[in-house]
């Protein structure tokens, strides 16, 4: 588009300089500055740091400055998968972002990989920075992070966004196809692909999605911090699982984004990070069903009323 501006100006130009007997010479346009190159967010060693725990070395990177705002991603991402995110919110908050142990530029090791690990992972993150109590932002295996944190370590955490979670990986969570997603992945660890580290990595993956999480229903109302549940109406995870989890929190809203995937923080990142950011921003109040619905009617029947 550019190029062809300029060549649109250029003929303009010559024209004119037909007609005229003795143009003057234009004034130099100044190039218009270069748009600034995207930032490599998860390797971007200028935003980077590392820290030990439990036998990993972990990878992280932080953005911008205000209230700390930590983002989790999902299962086999990274840092680099939450892009729109960073770049959304690190010029209103201080952005943390880590890879997962076994994901990413983080290490591994040889236990087995659980969501407990990788959320007292995320604990010790908040410790090593020295940022707590922090908003959680997690997507997919980062939302159940998200929730585990709020369980185990409630002290760190001061509002919950937990997009995409499951309790447990059966039925009665995910819909069929995304069953069957999973097994599809699963026969393609061969024991040729297991004996590399790069399929060991992925059976750990594997083993996250078909066997855990593993969370009771009733361990959710321990949960005091206000948590935002979210889901795509077209999710992997089933509407009535998501609606359970709504349920079971005592300080939860709900939004589901109409005709949407599990990848809505990728495929309109416009609108999840504005339902993320007004809850963020908004104090928590649970509405009371009845109460508040009559005082939005009074409130009408106010702004209806005649004038005197």
């Amino acid at each position: 588009m550019h190029i062809h501006l300029k060549a649109v100006a250029a003929a303009a130009i010559l024209a004119l300089s037909a007609c005229a007997p003795s143009p003057t010479p234009a004034a130099p346009t100044p190039e218009a500055a270069a748009p600034a190159a995207p930032i490599n967010y998860g390797a971007n060693a200028a935003a980077s740091g590392t820290f030990e725990h439990t036998g990993a070395t972990l990878y992280y990177e932080t953005y911008g400055e205000g209230d700390p705002l930590l983002l989790v991603h999902g299962n086999g991402g990274s840092i680099g998968s939450l892009a729109f995110q960073i770049d959304h919110f690190k010029s209103k908050y201080k952005v943390i972002a880590m890879d997962s142990r076994e994901q990413g530029k983080s290490g591994s090791s040889d236990a087995r990989l659980t969501y407990e690990v990788m959320t007292d992972d995320l604990a010790a993150l908040i410790d090593h920075l020295k940022v707590g109590p922090v908003d959680v932002v997690g997507w997919s295996d980062g939302g159940i992070e998200a929730l585990l944190l709020g369980i185990r370590h409630p002290d760190k955490v001061k509002k919950l966004v937990a997009m995409a979670a499951n309790l447990n990986p059966s039925l009665d969570a995910i819909y069929p196809e995304t069953d069957g997603m999973v097994k599809a992945i699963s026969v393609t660890l061969t024991p040729e692909a297991l004996a590399t580290a790069d399929g060991k990595k992925m059976s750990k993956m594997v083993d996250l999605m078909a066997n855990q999480p593993n969370i009771a229903p009733k361990d959710l109302g321990t949960i005091t911090a206000p948590t935002l549940v979210l889901s795509g109406d077209q999710d992997l995870i089933r509407l009535e699982h998501t609606v359970a989890i709504f349920n079971a929190l005592p300080n939860a809203e709900l939004a589901v984004f109409p005709n949407s995937t599990h990848a809505v923080p990728i495929d309109d990142p416009e609108l999840f990070n504005a339902t993320v950011e007004r809850f963020l921003a908004t104090p928590f109040k649970k509405k009371a069903r009845v109460d508040d619905m009559m005082k939005a009617f009074q409130k009408l029947e106010a702004r209806m009323a005649p004038s005197p």
